[in-house]
């Protein structure tokens, strides 16, 4: 494991290292993908919530000590990555907080060293992505729309709103929406934004 993702100041480590943290992650990813708790049947029936959880077994299995362990934990990761395979995502365990939503299946990339929030919503066809400024940090309630790119060494603060397709090599500052290829960063969420063309009037 890489030590950037240990010592980057802005977030806490996203480690889940005890029963009572499987059961928070597992409870805030439910909820925010609208099922009450993982089911059995969501291995069929509802693919990017079965991946969850066992991203979160496997996150949880990987932080615990001993020859059992690791063994769960290689078992979990092999499903995991078939996983990952059927569903087009790649995904860097122990990166992700509690409540990640990922909205439907299909290309998804998160750098293994990025760090992102709590209750974080995520498109299809992001790329959260390395450059040789760095990984990002994104921070709690964020959205990301579809085909967004995420660059860099970039800071994305609390309740920001990644527009759709939009490129995004500068930090966005909390409570800021980005747009635009290279993305331009204005105050407000997706609120004050017309669909038609990426302007806003100033937030109050």
């Amino acid at each position: 494991m890489s030590d950037a993702r240990q010592t980057r100041p802005g977030r806490p480590d996203a480690r889940i290292r005890t029963r009572e943290d499987l059961a928070a992650w597992a409870a805030a990813d439910a909820a925010m993908n609208g099922v009450e708790r993982w089911r059995p049947r969501h291995a069929l029936t509802r693919g990017v919530v079965h991946f969850l959880h066992v991203l979160r077994l496997c996150e949880y299995w990987e932080n615990q000590p001993g020859p059992v362990a690791r063994v769960v934990s290689g078992v979990y990761k092999v499903r995991l990555r078939r996983l990952s395979e059927r569903l087009g995502f790649d995904v860097g365990r122990h990166t992700t907080g509690p409540g990640l939503s990922i909205a439907h299946s299909g290309l998804l990339v998160i750098h293994p060293d990025a760090r992102i929030g709590a209750r974080c919503r995520i498109h299809q066809g992001v790329t959260i992505g390395a450059t040789a400024g760095g990984v990002p940090v994104i921070g709690d309630d964020v959205f990301i729309g579809p085909n967004a790119l995420v660059l860099g060494g970039v800071t994305i603060g609390d309740r920001a709103f990644i527009f759709p397709s939009a490129v995004v090599t500068c930090d966005v500052p909390e409570g800021h929406a980005a747009a635009g290829v290279p993305a331009t960063v204005r105050p407000g969420t997706h609120e004050v934004w017309r669909p038609d063309e990426p302007r806003v009037r100033p937030a109050t």
